[in-house]
Parts: C-alpha cells; structure tokens; sequence
C-alpha cells in the first residue's frame, strides 16, 4: 500500500517586520505593557518614600529583584512547556489586577509598607515568568530573517517606554498621588492583554529543528533537520508551546525496546528535567554557549560605570545634576540610534564580529568617559558608548533569537535573563566602593577591561565569530 505524504501548507511571508500587523499587534502590547511597568516602578517608589524612612523604602524597590533572580530558570521551563503567549498574557493578567488592586486600596486606606512590599514580591514572582516568555515571543510571531529588526523595534520600543513612562508616572502622582499613578499603570499593562490575544502563533518545529548540529549529542534530541532548513514535524500548539512528542515538551517520548517486545510507556518529562535539558543545550551549542558568556562579560563591566559610577563621577567633576542628565540622555540617543539601525537594515553582515568589535570600542569608551574633564566632551563619549553598546547588545540579542530552536528559546532566554538582571546589578555596590577606595579612572578602566573581555570571547570562539543573521 502506497502512503502519500501531503507536505503541511507553508504560510506566504508577511513581509518586512515593521509592515506585518502581526508583529505590530505584538509590539503594541509590549510598548504598553513597558511603559506601565516604568509607571509602576515610578508610583512604588513615591508611595515607598512617603510611607516609611529611605532604607525602607529602598528595601520596597529592591525586593521584587530576589524572587525575579531566583525563580527566572523555572520560568523559562514554564514559558516553553505552556507557550510563551499564554504566558506573557497570563503575566500581564496578574499584574493588571494587583497592581488595580492596590490603587483600588490606597484610594481608600493607608495600608503602609507591608501591602507595597507584598506587591513588590508579587511582581518579582510574576517578571521570573514574564520575561523568559516575551524573549521567546518574537521567534513566534515573525520569520527567522525579520528577527533581528524585531529586535532593533523592540530596543526602540524599550526607548519610547523609558522616555514617556518616568513623566507619565510623574503626572499620576502629581494628579492624585500614588494611587492615581498605580491606576494608571495597571490600565496601561491591561491595553497588552487584548492586542496579545489579537497576534496569530507561527507553527512551532519540533526540538532539534533549528540547529541539527548543536543537539545531535544530546540524548533526547531525536528529532532534527539540516541546520538552516526548516523542520517539518507536527505543528506546535496554536499558543506557541511545543507540540506533544517533542523532545523538550512535557510528554517527552522513551524510544520502543530493540528486543521486539512491548513499548515503554510514555514517560511524562518533569519541569527538572526540562530544566536540565535547557542547560545541557546551552552548554552543547557552539554559538550560544559563548554568546552568553559573551553578555555576561559586556553586563558585567557596563552596568556598574554607567548607573551608580556615573552619579559618582559627575559629582566628583562637578557637573552636576543637570550634567548627568545631558550625559544620561546622550547614552539613551546612541542607544536608540543603535535600534532604530537593525530595525531599518534588518540585519547586518558578519553579526558576530561586528558585535565584538562594537563591544571593544564600547569598552574603551567606558574607560576614557573617567578621563574627560568637561561636560561637553563626555556627552560626546556617552553617545558612542550608547551606539556602540546598544549596537553590540541588539545584534547580541538578535544572535540569541536566531541562533536558539524555539522550543528551548524560552530557558535560553532565562539564562540570559538572570545574567542581566541578576549578576550584573551585583557590580554596582561593588563599583561604589571601589571608587570610593581607588577613584573612578582605575575603576572605570577596570571595567571596561571586563567589557572588552566579553568582546575577546567573541572573537576568539570560531562559530560566534562567523555567526550571521538570516537575511
């Protein structure tokens, strides 16, 4: 009997990114959703000022980072086993109505610390999912040759919510206090939830179908396809979680016995297994094993000058407040020039080197903005650490999207996510009392020694060297 095998339907392509509604749909809900969460952040720390001493309320804002950290690798196994869709819109959700009702209580009542400190918590708990799913929602919604100018709109959008948000919390507060801005933000991260719902799930290959090459060692990886083809499997679920068999999903397969007898029943895969599994990937892949330590180095050495060490250093020059400012916004501008660049090319050739050579020149910058004595001269020097640190970090980015396999894109994400967020903010009480025992140039110098050490990596690792975005 002849089977004949009818190959799955191909969707035409959407075009370019910035014209597929698709796309737009879900950067409209991720705009939003951002520039709620800058309200937010604006409204807990009013109402925390108000509400007790400064150590308290600085204890307020910090709390929500040690459950995010802790907790960020389990997210990412959730948003792979559920879908990153139904994760991102389940977070938003729960966001939504906690930060609704704590307006809702401040309107009426003064609750004190206790209540900003519980919602704090509870967004720490709900950003360990949310983040590892909106990094893999992109993979879902586009093309793998629109990811990197995916990318590039989404440091834009990031931009656009730093710039309006910190004003816009600012005029809650002035209007009506905190409650007012905390209303504000919850209704601004409630306009994401029906524009998610509203954006269609591209079919999901099976693991292994991205990069044959990388998962052929590991053990569960039985499912694979030539590396740069697509894979033709069995689609995903329609939310973007991978389909059941998958090696990575909850269902994952034992192979039948070679002796003929009886097949081994299917064994339900645990959310540790797929923890490791995630990890055992990452370890193996020739390209995202060194980018992430690539983004390590370059965090390392970046967020310490640039936040605590530039307060630091703009006081000990004398420019002041306004000074810092102008330096601050320079950075901002070179960063989103940076954006707006991959999001209008799309890509760019020979990503990885370009990416290492943009990380060395951001971190002699780093190093030189210690040594200029003027205003004038380190706005200049901000704005090419902006372009060249935000031109290195987008093309990183754009790397770790195009080079993952979607099922395991959520966990790549969580890995990179708690290198950001959790080692790198680790730098900046060190970097303080470093300047206050050496002085901000040998500090500084330092750092962009860490910098330029990612850079290094890059260059030096063959595969992330001549890794390219699909164009």
């Amino acid at each position: 009997m002849t089977t004949t095998v009818i190959p799955p339907a191909v969707r035409p392509p959407a075009g370019p990114a910035h014209r597929d509604g698709n796309v737009l749909r879900w950067l409209g809900a991720y705009t939003a959703s951002m520039i709620g969460d800058n309200v937010f952040y604006i409204a807990l720390s009013w109402a925390a000022v108000r509400s007790g001493t400064p150590s308290q309320a600085g204890l307020v804002m910090a709390v929500s980072a040690v459950p995010r950290a802790l907790l960020m690798l389990g997210g990412g196994v959730v948003a792979d086993r559920f879908g990153p869709r139904r994760v991102v819109i389940g977070s938003d959700a729960v966001r939504c109505a906690a930060v609704l009702t704590v307006a809702a209580l401040l309107f009426v009542a003064h609750p004190g610390l206790w209540l900003l400190a519980l919602l704090a918590v509870v967004f720490g708990i709900v950003d360990a999912v949310f983040m590892p799913a909106v990094g893999a929602l992109p993979a879902r919604v586009t093309g793998r040759d629109q990811l990197a100018r995916v990318q590039g709109m989404r440091g834009l959008a990031v931009r656009f919510a730093n710039v309006v948000g910190a004003p816009l919390g600012g005029l809650g507060v002035a209007l009506g206090g905190s409650a007012t801005a905390f209303a504000l933000a919850g209704l601004l991260i409630a306009v994401s939830v029906p524009l998610l719902i509203s954006v269609r799930m591209r079919e999901t290959p099976p693991a292994g179908g991205a990069d044959a090459a990388n998962t052929a060692n590991m053990a569960d990886a039985a499912n694979t396809a030539p590396a740069g083809a697509e894979a033709v499997g069995p689609p995903g679920d329609p939310d973007g979680s991978p389909a059941r068999g998958d090696a990575s999903g909850p269902h994952a397969r034992v192979p039948d016995a070679e002796d003929g007898a009886a097949a081994v029943p299917e064994r339900p895969a645990t959310a540790w297994r797929d923890l490791r599994d995630g990890l055992r990937y990452i370890r193996g892949h020739r390209v995202l094993a060194p980018l992430i330590v690539t983004i390590a180095l370059g965090d390392l050495g970046f967020v310490g000058p640039l936040n605590v060490g530039l307060a630091l250093l703009a006081d000990r020059r004398g420019w002041g407040a306004s000074g810092m400012g102008l330096v601050v916004a320079a950075f901002g501008a070179g960063a989103g020039a940076a954006a707006l660049l991959l999001a209008w090319r799309g890509t760019l050739p020979r990503a990885g080197s370009a990416g290492a050579a943009a990380l060395l020149g951001g971190s002699v910058a780093i190093g030189a903005l210690a040594q200029v004595p003027g205003v004038g001269a380190a706005v200049g020097v901000a704005l090419a650490i902006g372009l060249l640190a935000g031109l290195s970090g987008a093309l990183c980015g754009a790397l770790l999207q195009t080079q993952s396999d979607p099922a395991y894109l959520g966990r790549v994400t969580a890995v990179a996510g708690i290198v950001s967020l959790g080692l790198a903010p680790l730098s900046m009480p060190l970097t303080a009392a470093a300047i206050g025992w050496w002085g901000t140039g040998p500090v500084f110098a330092g750092s962009a020694v860490v910098c330029g050490l990612g850079g290094v990596v890059a260059l030096a690792v063959r595969d992330l060297r001549r890794a390219e975005l699909p164009r």
